[in-house]
């Protein structure tokens, strides 16, 4: 019978050769640069970044757009704030349907500070009675020449607002 021993032993043999693994470690030097360029340029910003608390340019359809008998009404919530709600008239004078609208709304103050800048998507007034229903544009776009009451819901401005009717831009625009 052989002896345990000899059942564990190693049997004669040259030590293994261990060598540094030069072609693996590369492949992963080379993945770990290109997904790092990757990185990188998706990273990049054209342009300036969207900041929605400063003023923006009108959008280029925003023309075609006319605002009128705009009014402004105001609610407290349950959990003691405010709601400002502005409500008009908008009419599609261009030659697309409008399937958007994304407002700034500018509150002036009289102390010589710059305005408090709010972004809002417009909604479109469907009904008013028993209360007021309003979806966004893009379940009720305006076709060429149409208009349509709406409602831009604001919530939280500051006390220093000098409660006179905000600017309001249209500084996105969704056409087809």
């Amino acid at each position: 019978m052989v002896g345990m021993s000899a059942m564990f032993a190693k049997p004669n043999s040259r030590p293994e050769d261990r060598t540094f693994p030069t072609t693996a470690v590369a492949i992963a030097a080379v993945a770990v640069v290109i997904l790092v360029a990757v990185l990188v340029l998706l990273g990049r910003r054209h342009g300036p970044a969207f900041d929605p608390s400063k003023p923006q340019p009108a959008a280029a359809y925003a023309t075609n757009l006319e605002v009128t008998d705009l009014k402004m009404s105001q609610s407290d919530t349950m959990a003691g704030g405010k709601v400002l709600y502005l409500d008009g008239h908008v009419t599609n004078k261009g030659p697309q349907t409008v399937n958007g609208i994304t407002v700034q709304v500018l509150f002036g103050n009289d102390a010589n500070m710059p305005p408090e800048v709010k972004t809002e998507d417009m909604q479109i007034i469907r009904m008013r009675e028993p209360e007021v229903d309003a979806v966004p544009v893009s379940m009720a776009p305006l076709a060429p020449g149409a208009g349509a009451d709406f409602r831009l819901i604001v919530e939280n401005v500051y006390d220093n607002w000098n409660q006179q009717l905000p600017k309001l831009t249209a500084i996105v625009v969704g056409t087809k």
